[in-house]
């Protein structure tokens, strides 16, 4: 497979698919965001676990997700301007190297706190890829590919938060959780140095561009209105996704009674966030970029409101309806702030986007764990509604 894409302004003729096969690209940011999302979220399935260790809350035990996200949304954007200066491939490479390094050695923490701060230098190490990523593919594929390879990163973003959350689910009960953590600790080490390898760097620009001009950038990709409600439905839509699963192994093993192995097959539903993220693009050909991401989100309340019952078929149903109403509703919003940036900020856009989503992820996660607590899973769920439907005011609100 072949395209034939243009290059960034002033870096020098356009890129051919005989100098750069898109299959290399696709199997680098792949094998990328396998690493940079197994590692980020591979601890999620062993919060109840942790919170027995460490005679923990569901909202303290839940620190363990938040502090990585809330650490990733802090450094993204800055991660993003530093692409602009250094390359992108420089910051990708770094990024996954560093987070899979880190993921080796988290298993020795020796109290939660160093495990937090670990977490915490996890998650500005991930930040690299995520923040940079949608901008690489911009600038090597072009604007005719971005969208399709938008949709092929995310769906390879969902295998690898799927794998390292399975990886985790299914390994504790024989190695317990520090081994569990080592494991995909070497599956994030294996995929970093695939990317390595294999991520094909962009032309060296003619210019680097200035401070002023990155300023200027940023403040475009800050002020249009479009990407502005990109940027809520990130916030809003991963916030209510997290807390969600975040607190599904407290539900399912406590309110349900379920065995920790068995609970953590609820990642399973993850799947179908690949299929939803790689229909993404045909769905918006078809419907239109609004309708596809209002679709999504409404598709998600309902799923959330589907595992209201206790019952266990119900609740993985839910979860699955959620999901892929999810991943639609993501998958089109990244697309859209990638396409629509402008030339000048589309580092600072991507950087932007998610900045918030990962701001959500982190504040969501922790709420939702807290909420549970004092409202229990009614609660949440009234709660998550809320929020998606803010999500869906913005699209509405956001014009063509």
């Amino acid at each position: 497979m072949s395209v034939r894409t243009s290059a960034p302004a002033g870096s020098g003729p356009p890129i051919t698919a005989t100098a750069v096969p898109v299959r290399r690209v696709t199997l680098a940011v792949t094998a990328a965001g396998l690493c940079s999302f197994a590692l980020l979220y591979a601890p999620q399935p062993l919060l109840p676990q942790l919170a027995e260790q460490y005679a923990l809350d569901p909202g303290r035990a839940s620190l363990a997700i938040s502090v990585a996200t809330g650490a990733l949304a802090v450094a993204v954007l800055p991660l993003a301007v530093l692409s602009e200066i250094v390359g992108r491939k420089p910051v990708i490479v770094a990024s996954v190297l560093v987070s899979a390094v880190l993921g080796l050695l988290l298993p020795l923490a020796p109290t939660f706190d160093a495990l937090l701060v670990m977490r915490v230098l996890q998650g500005v190490a991930i930040a690299g890829f995520p923040g940079v990523a949608a901008a690489y593919l911009a600038e090597r594929l072009g604007a005719a590919g971005v969208a399709g390879a938008v949709g092929a990163m995310v769906a390879g973003n969902t295998l690898g938060g799927l794998s390292g959350r399975l990886s985790v689910g299914f390994t504790t009960d024989a190695l317990g959780w520090h081994g569990a953590l080592a494991v995909v600790g070497g599956i994030g080490l294996v995929c970093a140095l695939i990317t390595a390898t294999t991520l094909p760097g962009l032309p060296r620009r003619a210019t680097r561009p200035r401070l002023a001009d990155v300023g200027r950038g940023l403040v475009a990709a800050a002020s249009d209105r479009v990407l502005l409600a990109q940027y809520v439905v990130a916030m809003v839509a991963m916030g209510s996704f997290v807390a969600l699963y975040n607190v599904a192994g407290f539900r399912l093993t406590g309110d349900l009674g379920l065995h920790p192995a068995t609970a953590s097959l609820v990642f399973l539903a993850y799947a179908g966030g690949a299929v939803a993220s790689s229909r993404a693009g045909r769905l918006v050909a078809r419907f239109g970029r609004r309708s596809t991401a209002c679709a999504g989100l409404i598709l998600t309340i309902a799923g959330a409101a589907l595992t209201l019952p206790d019952s266990v078929p119900l609740v993985a149903a839910g979860f699955v309806v959620l999901t892929l109403g999810f991943f639609t509703a993501h998958s089109v919003a990244s697309g859209w702030a990638a396409a629509d940036a402008p030339a000048a900020g589309r580092g600072q856009a991507g950087g932007l986007y998610n900045a918030c989503y990962y701001l959500g992820s982190s504040v969501g996660g922790a709420a939702g764990a807290v909420l549970y607590g004092h409202a229990g899973w009614g609660g949440l769920v009234a709660a998550v509604a809320g929020a998606l439907t803010v999500g869906i005011l913005a699209i509405l609100s956001a014009g063509r």
